[in-house]
C-alpha cells in the first residue's frame, strides 16, 4: 500500500514530490482542462516536458500565440468551460495581449499561462523578458507572478476561480522558469487565498420588487438582452418572463440567439446596425430592463440622446457596469438567471400587467415598413447578404455561427437566424480582426459533434488563416466562408459616406487575386472552393457540407460596394438611423 493510498484512506492531503512544471500539469489535470492551445518557447519548456506525459490533456499546437489565445476563448465560448491558452516569455506572452484583451471585454473566461525568466533575471531587460503581469493589468481579471513551486498549484486553483465566477474573465498564470524547474512538495486538495474576492450573485429583494412595479406601470418597456444572459445560461427565464409580461425584446451582438429570432415578441438587434425597430423602441420606450448588458456607444449612440424618456432598471453581476454610462434608477447586482428568476416571481406577485397594446402598434408598423433588405446588382455579381440568408436557411440554427469584425459580422448579425442561446460567436467589444478562424477551431474542439462556420472577411481571413494548418492536421474539420470583397470592407463603407470616397489603403488586391484563397486552402490541407454567382450558392454550401474529414474554406466573392444597413453613424443620435444610404424612417409623431 503507497503512502498516497494510506492518505487517501485517511482523508488527509495528497502529497508528493516532484518538480513546478509536474506540479502545473498535475494541478490543470485536477481542475478538470481536457485541451491546451499553446507554442512551447524558452521559459515555458519545463512545463512542456511532462505535458508530453500526460494523458488528460490534449495539447494543440497552434502556429500563432493569438490563434491560441481566440481557440480558448471559441472553447470557453462552446462550452462553458474555462478556455486555456499556454505561450513562453517575452513575444509569445505579448502575442497574447489582443485574445487575453478579447476576452476581457466579452466576459470571457480564460487561463492564460505563461512561461517567465528566471526569477533572478526579472527586470534586468534578460533574453525574451516581458513584464506580461504590468502589461495585461488593465485587461484582466486579475493576474499571477509566481517564482516560488509551491504557490503553482494554489495559483491554478485560484485562476480558474477567479476567471469562471461572478463576472466571467480572463486570468493570466506567469511563471519563472526556475519555479517550473525547482523539486517542490505537490500538496492537494489546495485552499485558496483570495479573501477580497466575494461576487454577488443573489439580487436584493427590494430593488426586484421596484422593477416589477415599474414593468406594470410601463406603457412602453423594452428588454434590453445583453451578453450577460447567455453568460448565466438564463435564456428559459429570459423567455418566461418575456412571455409573462408581454415585453417587447431585444438581443444585442452578443446576445444574438439569447432568445429566438422567430419568437413574435422579438425586434431584432440593437445599435448601430441594429434594426429600425430595435432602435426605435429603445429611442421610444419609458422604461428600460438592461439585462447583462453594459450601454455600450454602439448601442446607445449619442449618451445624451439615448432613450430620453426612459427610466432605467439595469441588471449585471458587475456592480462596475451600473450607471457607468446611463444612470440605473432600480440597480440590480446579481447573476441574470437569479435576477430574472425573483423578478418572474416578483412580477406574479405584483398581480398585474401593463397595457402595452399602443406599443406594439408602433413597433410591429416599424418591423413591418423597415424590415432588412439589401441590394442587388445588376451585372449578376453576389450581395453578400444573400449568402448569409442562403448559410441560414441551407445550415440551420443548430450550428455554431463564428464571426470576426466588420461588414461580414454585422451581415452575419443580421441575416442569419439565431434560435439557440451562445450560436453566434463573434468579438464584439474588442473588435478583433482575425478573431474567426481561431475561435471557430476552439468551437469545434468543445463541441466536436456540432456544425461550425466561421464567416470571415478577406482582410480578418489573412490576419490568422495560419490556423488552418492547425485545423488540418489536428482534425478540426471547421467551414470558413469567406466574403471576399476584396477590401477592408467596413473601413471602405466609411470612407465612401465620410470621406468623398477617398479609398485610402483599403483594396486588398487591386489587380489581381493575391492570396488565391482556393489554392491558400489547398496548401494549408484543406479543401477550397469558389463562388461568384448567385445560382451557385446553394450547391456551393451543399458541397461544403458533405465535406467532413477535413477543413473547408469557400471563397464567396461578393460585390465590393455592398454595405451594412441600417445604420447610425458614430457619434450620432440613435434618431438619426438611416434604413439605407440617405433614407431615415418616419418615427410616428413627424408629419
Amino acid at each position: 500500500m503507497t503512502p498516497h493510498t494510506l492518505s487517501h484512506m485517511r482523508n488527509e492531503p495528497m502529497t508528493e514530490q516532484m518538480t513546478g512544471a509536474q506540479a502545473l500539469v498535475r494541478a490543470l489535470e485536477n481542475v478538470g482542462v481536457d485541451t491546451v492551445f499553446g507554442i512551447p518557447g524558452g521559459a515555458i519548456l519545463p512545463a512542456y516536458d511532462p505535458l508530453y506525459d500526460s494523458t488528460k490533456v490534449r495539447h494543440v499546437l497552434v502556429r500563432h500565440e493569438q490563434g491560441a489565445g481566440h481557440a480558448a476563448e471559441g472553447y470557453a465560448q462552446a462550452t462553458g468551460r474555462v478556455g486555456v491558452c499556454m505561450a513562453t516569455s517575452g513575444p509569445g506572452a505579448t502575442n497574447l495581449v489582443t485574445p487575453i484583451a478579447d476576452a476581457y471585454m466579452d466576459s470571457v473566461p480564460i487561463v492564460a499561462i505563461t512561461g517567465q525568466v528566471a526569477s533572478a533575471s526579472i527586470g534586468t531587460d534578460a533574453f525574451q523578458e516581458a513584464d506580461i503581469s504590468g502589461i495585461t493589468m488593465p485587461i484582466t481579471k486579475h493576474n499571477f507572478l509566481v517564482t516560488d513551486a509551491a504557490d503553482i498549484p494554489r495559483t491554478i486553483v485560484e485562476a480558474f476561480h477567479i476567471a469562471s465566477t461572478g463576472r466571467p474573465g480572463p486570468v493570466l498564470v506567469d511563471i519563472s522558469k526556475d519555479a517550473l524547474q525547482a523539486m517542490t512538495t505537490f500538496v492537494w486538495p489546495v485552499t485558496m487565498l483570495l479573501p477580497g474576492y466575494r461576487p454577488v450573485t443573489r439580487p436584493h429583494s427590494k430593488q426586484i420588487r421596484e422593477a416589477a412595479r415599474l414593468i406594470a406601470e410601463a406603457h412602453r418597456p423594452v428588454l434590453y438582452v445583453g451578453g450577460g444572459v447567455h453568460k448565466a445560461r438564463a435564456a428559459t427565464q429570459l423567455r418566461e418572463l418575456a412571455e409573462l409580461t408581454g415585453i417587447p425584446v431585444i438581443t444585442t451582438l452578443t446576445a444574438r440567439g439569447s432568445f429566438p429570432d422567430s419568437h413574435p415578441q422579438h425586434l431584432g438587434m440593437p445599435g448601430m446596425h441594429g434594426t429600425v425597430a430595435a432602435v426605435g423602441s429603445l429611442q421610444r420606450s419609458d422604461l428600460i430592463i438592461a439585462l447583462g448588458a453594459r450601454f455600450d456607444d454602439r448601442v446607445t449612440g449619442r449618451l445624451d440622446t439615448f432613450a430620453p424618456h426612459a427610466k432605467i432598471v439595469h441588471a449585471d453581476i458587475d456592480p462596475a457596469e451600473i450607471s457607468k454610462n446611463r444612470h440605473a434608477d432600480v440597480p440590480i447586482v446579481g447573476d441574470c438567471r437569479e435576477v430574472l428568476t425573483d423578478l418572474i416571481a416578483a412580477v406574479k406577485a405584483e398581480g398585474r400587467k401593463g397595457d402595452y397594446a399602443q406599443w406594439w402598434q408602433a413597433l410591429n408598423a416599424l418591423k413591418q415598413t423597415y424590415a432588412l433588405g439589401y441590394e442587388t446588382f445588376e451585372d449578376g455579381s453576389l450581395a453578400p447578404q444573400y449568402v448569409l440568408e442562403r448559410l441560414s436557411s441551407i445550415v440551420g440554427p443548430d450550428a455554431y455561427y463564428v464571426a470576426g469584425v466588420g461588414q461580414h459580422q454585422m451581415w452575419a448579425a443580421q441575416f442569419i437566424g439565431y434560435e439557440n442561446p451562445g450560436t453566434f460567436i463573434n468579438s464584439g467589444g474588442l473588435g478583433t480582426m482575425g478573431f474567426a478562424v481561431p475561435a471557430a477551431m476552439g468551437v469545434k474542439m468543445g463541441a466536436p459533434d456540432s456544425v461550425v462556420w466561421a464567416i470571415d472577411g478577406d482582410g480578418c481571413f489573412q490576419m490568422t488563416n495560419q490556423e488552418l494548418a492547425t485545423c488540418a492536421l489536428e482534425g478540426v474539420p471547421i467551414k470558413v466562408a469567406v466574403i471576399n470583397n476584396g477590401n477592408l470592407g467596413m473601413v471602405r463603407q466609411w470612407q465612401t459616406l465620410f470621406y468623398d470616397q477617398r479609398y485610402s489603403n483599403t483594396n486588398l488586391q487591386s489587380t489581381r487575386r493575391i492570396p488565391d484563397f482556393v489554392k491558400l486552402a489547398e496548401a494549408y490541407g484543406c479543401v477550397g472552393l469558389r463562388c461568384e454567382r448567385p445560382e451557385d450558392v446553394d450547391a456551393t454550401i451543399q458541397k461544403a457540407m458533405e465535406i467532413n474529414d477535413a477543413p473547408v474554406v469557400v471563397d464567396f466573392v461578393v460585390h465590393e460596394d455592398a454595405m451594412v444597413w441600417p445604420m447610425v453613424a458614430a457619434g450620432t443620435s440613435n434618431d438619426e438611423i438611416k434604413y439605407a444610404r440617405d433614407m431615415a424612417p418616419k418615427w410616428e409623431h413627424e408629419d
